[in-house]
């Protein structure tokens, strides 16, 4: 008895007339599930086949005696009939695993992939007269195989805690490439059992998305709304003539789906997680694959639903255990804080800056200033609460209670009637509470905390009791040293620019420290300012002196200057007329000034830059290649001669140049064994080997730690720089 690999050698290696082969090949292939065809000649003619072949490749079974290219035309692209022409060529048989093919005219077409045998055929003399092909399709064992890694990778990535919403839509894609007809959308059940959320649908319309996301779960709300409501899967086969998608039929027929199965997502403990759906873009009934597919897939994302739940209820346990140890340690590091606030103001913007957002979402302080109260501080967790307080009547309702507690001096809230479902006093908030700020016997302040989300309880109110009374024993304490402080700020700030303009071409960037604590004005002054003609004026410069007699004149150089170089076009003659105000200023003792004084232009390429200097530090030149260049040339001290004689050094910068501007409380800062940090050590703080600082602000920051490394951070004089760079 012979085998069929037997009756196959015969059928490759006899000769026999045509319709003996057929009849040979119909007894051996007709039923057999392998994929079966026989080809003759060159030309690949098709002289018989299986019905296994014409099902594959979806042609109709009558067609023989048809070149297979011509039967099958989608095959010739993709290689198969040049490997057949190299069978029937050499005589060589060739065999191959997993090959794939799409098969199908255009628009149907659909992906196989096949284990192939193509044997050549020979006839009695030994001479090949055409080809046989065997076949067996394993589209289903790949794709199952797909799966199962698919699968895995999910499984992988729900065990290293990956965000839920890349696991749902990296779900999503596989099925969709696996089965590139179906459309997923996973949504998830919110807190309350009672609406669908947006889980994923990446395939979906946005459009169709956001319309489903947060819909009502019912008896009647689509596959989805229903199979959650049912908690059991529903299959709609045709959207159009369904009455649970009647509501919905419009918003379909826009994403352009006409069937829709969902299936629950159950947790282990029978909690309704979400849902699972597919969708199909023509009426259809789910195969048995299909199912399978979404009853497989629905336990993955519930296991991935449940392990997010877990995850946030962990986090949550943790955050609490967090804030109840935070609140521990509020009233001390926050006190502590506040202490460490030298100035009456300052301590107070402590106070208001740290209660927020740990005790209430928006806070005021008020204190109480020669009969009538002012809003020294405020602080907001966002923009909106901020906002808040312009709305119309906040602030007169604020300051009501403010006035009531400075009169009392005790504290008020309307926690309670809150709580009892009245309305608090405050328009726009949920609850406030009023603490006042007391010290040696009176009520100076006044610290206010407002809810916007849930009412303040019994706990934030006894922090801010405790924070309070603590915060105002120290904004007593700073308030003589902060009026001293504030009268010196007040006058200093305005001896400098509040902000450095914006210049094209040009990078800006200034600092000024102070010396001591601040509590006199210094003589230290920068000032950058447009001109006519698309020119800007910059200048720095130190007064000799500090206190009142300073400011006057750090005033009267900055304005003497904006004012002539509007009328001047000569850097010499503005620096002239300064030094004219100087000496002729009728203060009643002299004054000296140093100061560089340049005008600058922008131009395609480069700036330029015209400068003056009056026996001022030196202004640097720092190159693009790392290279610092000392501008020596220097006229007399203004003010000390009724005439200046001094002419501009032009200087380019090209982008990447720096020009850095100093006083001498940085060249003259003393280090700890007396020596000056000098000029020569300023211009070596931007080399290469010393600093990769780059850009204006970078050359700063430079600066200031080079002075701070060298002579530490206390500040006997004022420190002041300035800082332009070519872009």
């Amino acid at each position: 008895m012979s085998t069929q690999s037997d009756r196959l050698g015969a059928v490759t290696t006899h000769l026999r007339s045509p319709p003996r082969r057929s009849e040979e090949y119909e007894d051996l292939f007709d039923q057999a599930p392998v994929i079966f065809a026989a080809l003759s000649g060159p030309s690949h003619l098709l002289e018989a086949a299986n019905p296994a072949f014409f099902e594959a490749f979806g042609r109709d079974r009558g067609r023989i005696d048809v070149p297979l290219g011509e039967l099958i035309p989608e095959l010739a692209p993709q290689g198969v009939l040049d490997r057949l022409d190299e069978v029937y060529r050499t005589g060589t048989a060739y065999r191959a695993r997993a090959g794939r093919l799409v098969l199908g005219v255009p628009g149907a077409e659909r992906e196989g992939f096949f284990d192939f045998t193509y044997e050549p055929r020979r006839d009695a003399f030994g001479e090949i007269d055409g080809v046989v092909v065997i076949a067996v399709e394993t589209t289903a064992f790949h794709h199952a195989q797909l799966l199962a890694a698919e699968q895995r990778l999910l499984l992988e990535q729900i065990a290293g805690d990956a965000p839920l919403g890349d696991i749902l839509t990296g779900m999503a894609r596989a099925i969709e490439e696996l089965s590139p007809e179906l459309i997923v959308s996973v949504l998830l059940i919110d807190p309350e059992g009672r609406h669908l959320l947006h889980g994923t649908g990446p395939s979906l319309p946005a459009f169709y998305n956001d319309a489903i996301d947060g819909v009502e779960i019912g008896p009647d709300v689509g596959s989805c709304g229903t199979a959650a409501y049912l908690r059991e899967p529903v299959i709609v086969t045709d959207i159009a003539t369904d009455d649970r998608w009647k509501n919905y039929r419009d918003l379909a027929e826009r994403a352009e789906v006409a069937a829709c199965w969902s299936t629950p997502i159950m947790g282990t403990d029978d909690r309704l997680l979400g849902t699972f759906a597919i969708y199909h873009r023509i009426p259809k009934a789910p195969s048995d694959k299909d199912v399978a597919l979404s009853g497989a897939f629905a336990r993955i994302a519930a296991l991935a639903i449940e392990r997010h739940q877990a995850m946030e209820a962990e986090r949550a346990a943790q955050e609490r255990e967090k804030a109840v140890r935070d609140d521990l340690a509020f009233v001390l590091e926050a006190s502590t804080a506040i202490t460490r606030e030298l100035h009456y103001a300052d301590c107070l913007q402590c106070l208001a800056r740290l209660s927020v957002p740990t005790l209430a979402p928006l806070c005021t302080v008020h204190v109480l200033e020669d009969g009538r109260t002012r809003r020294i501080a405020v602080a907001a967790a966002t923009r909106a609460d901020e906002e808040l307080l312009a709305a119309p009547g906040m602030q007169d309702e604020v300051e009501r209670a403010v006035v009531r507690v400075l009169a009392s001096g005790a504290t008020e809230t309307d926690h309670a009637d809150v709580a009892r479902g009245g309305h608090p006093a405050l328009p726009g908030v949920t609850g406030y509470v009023s603490v006042p700020l007391g010290a040696r016997g009176r009520t100076f302040g006044v610290l206010t905390l407002l809810a916007t989300g849930p009412p303040l309880d019994g706990h934030a109110i006894a922090l801010a009791e405790e924070l309070a009374r603590r915060a105002a024993s120290s904004a007593d304490n700073a308030h003589q040293f902060t009026d001293r402080v504030q009268l010196a700020r007040d006058l200093q700030a305005g001896l400098l620019p509040p902000e450095l303009p914006t210049i094209p071409g040009a990078e800006l960037a200034a600092s000024y420290h102070p010396a001591g604590e601040g509590l006199d004005v210094g003589g230290d002054f920068y000032d950058v300012f447009p001109l006519p003609d698309n020119r800007w004026g910059l200048m720095i410069g130190d007064v000799c002196g500090r206190g009142a007699l300073a400011a006057t004149t750090t005033g009267m150089v900055r304005h003497t200057a904006r004012a002539a170089a509007r009328l001047l076009h000569d850097p010499a003659d503005v620096v002239a007329a300064i030094n004219d105000a100087l000496t002729g200023s009728s203060v009643g003792e002299d004054v000296f000034v140093s100061l560089v004084y340049g005008e600058l232009r922008h131009t395609a390429s480069h700036l330029t830059l015209d400068l003056i200097r009056a026996g001022h530090v030196p202004p640097l030149v720092r190159r693009a290649d790392g290279t610092v260049e000392q501008l020596a040339q220097s006229g007399l001290l203004l003010g000390v001669a009724p005439a200046f004689d001094g002419s501009p050094c032009h200087l380019v910068l090209c982008p990447g140049d720096s020009l850095i501007l100093v006083t001498d409380g940085i060249t003259e800062a003393r280090s700890a064994a007396g020596e000056f940090f000098d000029e020569q050590r300023l211009a070596e703080a931007f080399l290469p080997g010393h600093s990769t600082s780059s850009g204006a602000a970078g050359l700063i920051e430079a600066i200031n730690a080079a002075v701070t490394a060298f002579a530490g951070p206390s500040t006997p004089d004022d420190q002041a720089a300035l800082v332009l760079t070519a872009t």
